[in-house]
């Protein structure tokens, strides 16, 4: 037999992979299992061919895959592909795919189903015990409240617009995770060779404020004494960021990050007020909220009676969210970018208060260098032991402006903020999401998206745990992937008992240390790495030495090997529970 006619059939598998390769997919973070032969054989004809499809990546665990596939499309905009193993690859995934849906990322999930068939009735069927321990009632019911699409393949004749429908959704704002799956016999499928038709299959084009609307809110501006911007995740498309500083400057706007995932606003621009609103939204007349799924708590603080509240995001009631509301004169389904285009264009219209503004301005700037101030004097070395403000200090001394910075550092995140501050958008992440353990894959993404890119990551001791770490750098190392990863290391969980002393701040657990939080005994956290893929390795507990061991990791990062600093701080606990 030769080569060609060794390929002449032409499968379900073949055809999907091709798919993914016509929608723009570079990457298949993969876990493989049984559901999977006609796959993998499709990619090894491929390569046989130098026909070219996705680049397979082995994935040790599936929450990295995703995290992964995550990371690469948060920076370079590109949604890319993750194969698992059935309901327990797909149960794997974990609260990554928690962080992905809420992050509005587009991601292309594919899970097979156990075999159809129990007796060899068709190529494909059951040849194996694990066959019908997989076999489940709804298999695609365990992602269904986090994907905005998932469906199955039941003939493989129409796979590709399948696959092409399940990436209008993904890309189609608001963006997000899509499932697919399928059963090795559909997989197998002999089927007819199609064009590429994905060019027919548009995503949705970016809204924008109705006319009327736009009039209304500049009304509201032009009035206000003290308006106010508030967003989280506007920065998620960089050429919206030069928009918000036009606008903002225009009108003399202060803006606060609340809860970011993106650079929003350059953060030592004069009118970046930082990153929590509470002191400024009493005053309010106008707030904008823009891109921002909690503008505010409302438990903790209200705008008075009279502020005008106007919400611009993709999703401005939050569909997905069973119980939301934040009181709004009115909540537009925009997109960001194109909405800032519409306002920055009438304001240029427009007469304005120039001496209000100004007025206004250099208000605006005090308090901000006053709050810079306030910050900087956090940052001073006391005793022995480091604290969270030495280290970030220490960090914005190894990392420049377009190193890219991951954090899960969780309650240090207003920490980093303050002291690692981020002024080019693109420049710094976080999950969008509240499940742990995102950092590691995420890291990985970034690093193939973007390979001249510099990428550290900074931790918490328990999202370290969460994200797999043996198997991020095995990763790491395999596919030529270094970054640098930090650890915040408290031993333990501060934000369980941060919220404990929330609801009872002279209980019994804080008069007795009794939170059980606390890593007691705490691993050698960055001998995992290490082990797993030779990373570089160290622990520091000196603050006078942390400098020079971060510039010593950082060389080893820049000179392709990944490393770890594990910094350990003050202890959260001292418990004893054994």
């Amino acid at each position: 037999m030769n080569v060609t006619q060794k390929f002449d059939r032409y499968t379900t598998a073949d055809a999907l992979m091709e798919a993914l390769q016509e929608v723009g997919i570079s990457y298949l973070f993969c876990n493989l299992g049984s559901d999977h032969p006609s796959m993998i054989e499709a990619l090894a004809k491929a390569k046989e061919e130098g026909k070219e499809l996705p680049k397979a990546i082995i994935c040790p665990h599936e929450s990295v895959a995703l995290s992964a596939a995550q990371g690469y499309a948060m920076l370079s905009g590109q949604a890319q592909g993750v194969i698992i193993h059935t309901d327990v690859g797909t149960q794997n995934l974990g609260g990554a795919v928690h962080n992905v849906f809420r992050a509005r990322v587009p991601v292309f999930i594919f899970a097979g189903e156990t075999p159809i068939t129990m007796d060899g009735e068709l190529p494909g069927s059951r040849n194996s015990y694990v066959n019908y321990l997989q076999n489940v009632y709804d298999q695609r019911g365990i992602l269904r409240s986090y994907v905005k699409w998932e469906s199955d393949i039941r003939t493989g004749k129409n796979v590709k617009q399948l696959i092409y429908r399940s990436m209008q959704m993904a890309k189609s704002d608001p963006a997000g995770p899509v499932y697919l799956t399928g059963a090795r016999e559909v997989l197998e499928e002999n089927v007819e060779r199609l064009p590429d038709s994905w060019g027919e299959w548009a995503p949705i084009e970016p809204s924008s404020i109705p006319i009327w609307g736009l009039d209304e809110i500049v009304r509201a501006l032009l009035e206000a004494r003290n308006p106010l911007v508030i967003t989280s995740y506007l920065g998620r498309m960089t050429k919206s960021v030069p928009q918000l500083v036009e606008f903002c400057e225009r009108l003399a706007i202060p803006v606060v990050e609340q809860i970011p995932t993106y650079v929003n606003f350059p953060r030592d621009h004069p009118l970046h007020l930082g990153y929590d609103p509470n002191p400024l939204i009493p005053e309010a007349d106008v707030v904008i909220a823009i891109d921002t799924d909690v503008p505010w708590v409302t438990t903790l603080v209200q705008p008075k009676g009279d502020c005008k509240v106007y919400y611009i995001d993709l999703d401005p009631i939050k569909e997905e969210m069973p119980l939301w509301h934040i009181p709004a004169m009115k909540n537009y389904r925009a997109d960001a970018y194109v909405s800032l285009l519409q306002l920055n264009g009438a304001l240029a219209q427009m007469d304005i208060n120039e001496v209000q503004v100004q007025e206004r301005y250099f208000r605006l700037v005090q308090h901000h260098d006053e709050q810079r101030v306030a910050w900087k004097q956090e940052t001073q070395i006391e005793g022995n032991t480091i604290s969270p403000e030495w280290l970030t200090a220490c960090l914005r001394k190894v990392v420049d402006e377009e190193t890219i910075i991951l954090d899960e550092t969780i309650t240090n995140t207003m920490t980093v903020a303050k002291h690692l501050p981020r002024s080019k958008e693109g420049t710094m992440f976080s999950s969008g999401g509240t499940s742990l353990g995102w950092n590691g894959g995420a890291a990985i993404g970034m690093k193939l998206a973007d390979p001249t890119k510099t990428v550290v990551t900074l931790t918490g001791d328990g999202s370290y745990l969460f994200s797999v770490p043996s198997s991020v750098h095995w990763m790491s190392r395999r596919y030529q992937a270094p970054f640098l990863t930090v650890i915040y290391n408290n031993e333990g969980w501060n934000a369980t008992k941060q919220n404990l002393l929330k609801r009872y701040p002279d209980g019994i657990a804080k008069k007795t240390d009794s939170y059980w939080v606390n890593f007691d005994q705490s691993a050698d956290l960055a001998k995992i790495a290490e082990a797993a893929g030779g990373a570089y390795a160290r622990m520091v507990t000196d603050p006078r030495e942390l400098l020079e061991v971060l510039q010593l990791a950082m060389n080893e990062v820049k000179n392709g090997k990944s490393a770890v600093v594990d910094v350990r701080l003050a202890k959260i606990s001292n418990q004893k529970d054994y």
